[in-house]
């Protein structure tokens, strides 16, 4: 039997354990970041001043600046100000910020693709600004976004890998302690890499059959 399959039956199902905590790092942070978003996109398209330009720092801020730098800014530095967070709870802060700004822009975009009339028209039925926006303006965009956002969650997947470096035990630490004990990182990152992308692959499955279920002609496109 080769050396990498003996390896990979002695290793990976403790590697595996790791597993759990990705995933839940992942789906918290990436459902939040889902609704920040969306909330940051309304201030930039329909907001006042006061909220678009609180919305267009925010954006810029997390957009411009490293992840990493933001996850130890709230791991290791908000502990001088007696804010202090465990490893996988400032995880999930750090890539819900960050991931938040990022969706904003692509929901923004998908909103702004609807055509205007279409609110208009909505208004001049008797609908309210809000009400158009909800069961008018955001259900196609949030169709047309579909393609895009998919883009996102699954980057924000490998991303967590990040994690790791606050001390959360995911699959890239259990990775690297494995390595450090069996002094083989080639063939443990090998496999680590082989884990995550099944779990992307399993993801941007999931998310095209969504979009494939979600597909309306002239609305969006597959």
């Amino acid at each position: 039997m080769p050396e990498f399959i003996t390896f990979g039956i002695k290793w990976l199902p403790e590697l595996l354990k790791g597993v759990p905590i990705t995933l839940s790092l992942w789906i918290i942070a990436i459902t939040l970041g889902f609704f920040l978003g969306l909330a940051l996109a309304w201030a930039r398209v329909y907001g006042n001043r006061v909220f678009y330009w609180l919305s267009t720092v925010y954006i810029e801020l997390f957009r411009g600046t490293p992840m990493l730098v933001q996850m130890f800014f709230i791991y290791l530095g908000l502990p001088r100000f007696g804010i202090v967070f465990d490893a996988f709870t400032a995880a999930v802060i750090a890539i819900t910020l960050n991931s938040a700004a990022y969706q904003a822009e692509y929901f923004r975009g998908s909103i702004l693709s609807v055509p205007k009339g279409q609110l208009t028209a909505a208004r001049a039925c008797g609908m309210t600004q809000w009400q158009a926006i909800r069961c008018i303006m955001l259900p196609q965009a949030l169709r047309r976004v579909l393609p895009q956002w998919s883009n996102e969650a699954i980057v924000e997947l490998k991303f967590t890998s990040i994690a790791y470096t606050i001390g959360v035990v995911e699959i890239t630490a259990l990775a690297s302690d494995i390595g450090s004990r069996t002094l083989d990182f080639f063939q443990i990152f090998l496999w680590a890499g082989l884990v995550y992308l099944v779990l992307t692959s399993s993801v941007a499955s999931f998310l095209g059959w969504l979009e494939r279920k979600t597909y309306v002609p002239g609305v969006t496109n597959v």
